[in-house]
């Protein structure tokens, strides 16, 4: 999710550690079903069933993979958006985008902008970057893809107007069925997402948009990074 204002600068919170690798003995309670990572068999299980929709797929064992898989998928120069995201500012990848000078920050140029005067201008900078970075709250087993917002300033981006998506996807956030992952935004992502903006921006979120991708009508588009470990919320 992100906060209630298009998010054009980084965020400050403490950084946090990543959870352990999913044991076939993982607990079905509610809570640890929106925060235990997901077994190897329902990663695969979800890679094929997004393959089948013309998502790219990758199981990646871990962030540190996750970062140079990035790396090499984005071509230097080109004009980036990283989406306010806690899987990217702990992965480093927020960093790497936006601070190393190899590509064209989005977030960087918008930061350097008058909202007061300029704000079409960022907001089609948003809706339409070479590339877009970011991840989502939910993906089911049956191969949707689920993202929540509060600004809707990464949906133009992720739906269809970025040539380029890659998402990074944690994976605890792995759910049975679209049922599932609405009730893990409401239940699990969005009061965390609240505090985090409250201590980033000094506001409250709000789940004002969602957007649900179930497939991708342009194969090669939009690639999804599978982590065998839990990260960001």
């Amino acid at each position: 999710m992100t906060a209630s204002t298009p998010d054009t600068s980084a965020t400050t919170q403490t950084p946090e550690t990543h959870a352990p690798r999913a044991t076939p003995e993982t607990p079905a309670t509610p809570e640890a079903s929106f925060t235990a990572p997901a077994t190897d068999e329902r990663l695969e299980r979800v890679a094929a069933a997004l393959k089948e929709k013309n998502f790219d797929v990758e199981i990646l064992d871990d962030a540190t993979a996750a970062r140079a898989r990035v790396k090499d998928l984005i071509p230097e120069g080109a004009a980036v958006f990283t989406v306010a995201s806690e899987t990217l500012r702990l992965s480093g990848i927020e960093e790497d985008i936006n601070e190393s000078g190899r590509y064209d920050s989005v977030k960087a140029r918008g930061t350097a902008m008058d909202r007061a005067t300029q704000m079409t201008e960022i907001w089609r900078m948003l809706a339409c970057p070479d590339v877009v970075v970011g991840s989502v709250a939910a993906v089911t087993e049956t191969g949707s893809l689920v993202a929540a917002s509060a600004s809707g300033s990464q949906l133009p981006a992720y739906s269809g107007a970025a040539p380029r998506v890659i998402l990074l996807v944690g994976a605890q956030k792995v759910v049975p069925d679209l049922d599932t992952a609405l009730r893990r935004v409401d239940e699990y992502c969005v009061p965390l997402e609240d505090e985090r903006a409250m201590k980033v921006y000094g506001v409250p979120s709000a789940l004002n948009r969602l957007l649900v991708l179930n497939a991708e009508p342009h194969p090669g588009r939009t690639t999804v990074l599978l982590l065998r470990e839990a990260i960001g919320f």
